[in-house]
């Protein structure tokens, strides 16, 4: 077991390090420069001049790349041309919304999408399978963007039903220790606060979860479609093994493996994905604060934030990769 975890850590570096000269390359490509967002329009050539080499972006691209794999092995990514703040202190002041957010979404997509995937496989060919597999299509193909923005307008603006922006009410006063509201308030038996932040969670929750809700169920039910036709089933159930125990032992822990890869891609990318989420519910994340550091071109900012957010994600991976070894102990042998 250790082996294999080692192994599977050591597949992590040359990934991360690919990626940092993606993303490191590909941002000095981009038209205009940080100079453009921090002076004036009439600076003068001087002046321009001067913030480059205060910046470092006067030396040749390899060294300031160096330089860059320097910083990042002490994850000190610079300071944030917006907000002058270190990149670092910014995401972990960001991150807690983004993955609480994340988090929501996927309870809901994992909760909804295994149970409707595994029945709609068992009644195939009903109004429950029709319904579940248009359902994911649907789900697939809407704006992430679209539907969250008529999640705002018709539960939020038109019945009122839900807030339809930040984390909590107006005036709402809590005691912070982890930066996730939920489980702060609920630390500190700030119930009051926990009802809001469950609110305020719902609508964003939703919107996020459409893709992964829909991917799930689509890959639930085609494993059990799958695992329903193999032999060992079929004798499970000729042996006359109680229903519930082939369900459970036979069909859905072999159904799992495709299931538990994809919710590990998903989840990773739902960190990524909230962008325009939390654009439109204000959700202050750092989905949010990439967007802003994009138009005002803060490298820094990007570059961090996009390498945490894929160390994060590569990490996310790893530990999906582990728990096969509780559905099927012959990974570790592989």
């Amino acid at each position: 077991m250790f082996r294999y975890i080692l192994k599977r850590l050591l597949q992590l570096i040359p990934a991360l390090f690919g990626l940092s000269i993606l993303l490191f390359f590909w941002l000095r490509l981009l038209p205009g420069g940080p100079e453009n967002t921090l002076l004036p329009d009439d600076a003068s050539a001087q002046q321009r001049e001067a913030l480059r080499e205060s910046l470092g972006l006067n030396e040749p691209i390899i060294v300031q790349y160096g330089l860059f794999l320097k910083r990042l092995g002490e994850f000190d990514f610079g300071n944030s041309l917006q907000t002058g703040r270190p990149v670092m202190e910014e995401f972990t002041t960001r991150f807690p919304a983004t993955a609480e957010l994340a988090i929501a979404a996927m309870l809901i997509a994992v909760c909804v999408g295994i149970p409707l995937g595994y029945f709609a496989a068992r009644k195939r060919g009903s109004f429950l399978d029709s319904s579940a597999v248009a359902g994911s299509l649907l789900g697939i193909c809407i704006p992430v963007f679209f539907l969250a923005a008529m999640l705002k307008v018709v539960f939020a603006e038109k019945l009122g039903w839900l807030p339809s922006a930040f984390r909590l009410g107006a005036g709402a006063r809590f005691t912070e220790i982890t930066g996730f509201r939920v489980l702060d308030s609920v630390l500190t038996g700030e119930f009051d606060v926990t009802v809001s932040a469950l609110g305020h969670l719902i609508l964003p929750g939703l919107a996020l979860s459409s893709i992964p809700l829909a991917v799930i169920t689509r890959m639930t039910r085609a494993s059990v479609l799958e695992v329903l036709g193999q032999d060992y089933v079929r004798t499970a159930e000729s042996k006359g093994l109680q229903p519930t125990v082939v369900r459970t032992r036979h069909v859905l822990r072999n159904a799992m493996l495709p299931v538990i890869t994809a919710i590990g891609l998903l989840t990773g990318s739902l960190l990524a994905g909230a962008v325009l989420t939390e654009s439109v519910f204000a959700f202050g994340g750092i989905g949010s604060f990439i967007y802003e550091s994009t138009q005002q071109r803060d490298y820094p900012a990007i570059l961090g934030f996009l390498m945490l957010i894929a160390i994060i994600y590569v990490v996310v991976n790893l530990l999906v990769d582990l728990s096969y070894t509780l559905f099927d102990p012959r990974v570790r042998v592989r």
